[in-house]
């Protein structure tokens, strides 16, 4: 059996983007969102968010506003030089944080890890209490493919009820389906798949279900129309998630700071013409935890 999970990352971010998810969700061409707890349009995500969507919790931990309040909860985990809880800008400002920042009196392990734990729990209980039965989870840039990010944000989403995460790793089969993918970003794809066994090994010792990898990680920026045909005609048995990010290039979008622009419409247009195979189950997290489960 072929099942696949059309996710759409960022819900929240935009207005522009909150409007394509809506859009592509009535076309059926798009079964889950991952929402972003402080946004500039989460607000208005929650309002415009269909109960037939499938919703989970995009754990913002870079590159974004926390909830918890900075120089109190969180004195590693934001950036020093902003205000207003700011993160790091940019992943490799946390993997500095996480593997060589230099030990001192104001810094521990534990402490690091009990920041991404509560402020993880922090994003998803805000989200639950606008009422959404959340479905999974996943990271802003991916970054529970980290094993120091995955443990303390598994037992926040455990605390929550929730029992389904992204797998964020690309399958060998979506790579080679995936051919005008920059030389750079295959690099990056293929040497983060080194954390793949520890992920699945981690996931499976805490209880959590999840699929059998991420397709469209490697195409970000470039899933266009002839991308996508060519990923939906390699599926193979087995359940995937689709990771997209449609959206409409707007000005609101230029000033979030994404570098995913222009790229949005051409992966809103390209879920639009989209054709899915008739031996293609399309299903959200939800469903994967159910049958899971019975």
């Amino acid at each position: 059996m072929k099942r696949l999970i059309i996710n759409a990352d960022d819900f929240g971010l935009t207005a522009g983007v909150n409007r394509a998810i809506t859009e592509l969700h009535r076309q059926k061409a798009l079964t889950s969102a991952t929402l972003m707890a402080r946004a500039t349009a989460t607000d208005e995500a929650v309002a415009m968010a269909d109960p037939s969507l499938g919703v989970g919790c995009h754990v913002v931990l870079v590159d974004g506003q926390s909830v918890l309040a900075p120089r109190r909860d969180l004195v590693l985990l934001v950036d020093p030089v902003s205000t207003g809880g700011r993160f790091k800008p940019t992943l490799l400002g946390l993997l500095r944080l996480l593997y060589l920042q230099r030990k001192s009196r104001s810094f521990s392990n534990r402490r690091l890890e009990e920041e991404i734990q509560a402020e993880a729990a922090a994003q998803i209980s805000l989200l639950q209490g606008h009422g959404f039965n959340l479905t999974h989870i996943d990271t802003h840039k991916h970054t529970h493919m980290f094993p120091r990010v995955l443990r303390p944000v598994l037992r926040a989403a455990r605390a929550a009820g929730i029992r389904t995460i992204r797998n964020p790793f690309e399958p060998e089969w979506s790579i080679r389906a995936t051919p005008r993918a920059p030389w750079l970003r295959r690099i990056q794809v293929q040497l983060l798949r080194t954390f793949e066994p520890i992920f699945r090994r981690i996931v499976a010792e805490e209880g959590f279900v999840t699929t059998d990898g991420a397709i469209g990680v490697l195409a970000t920026g470039t899933l266009d129309p002839a991308t996508l045909a060519s990923l939906l005609r390699a599926v193979p048995h087995g359940t995937w998630e689709l990771v997209t990010h449609p959206g409409y290039n707007d000005a609101e979008l230029a000033q979030a700071g994404t570098r995913l622009l222009a790229s949005r419409e051409i992966e809103l247009a390209a879920l639009s013409a989209a054709s899915f195979a008739p031996d293609i189950e399309l299903i959200h997290f939800g469903h994967l935890m159910h049958r899971n489960s019975s």
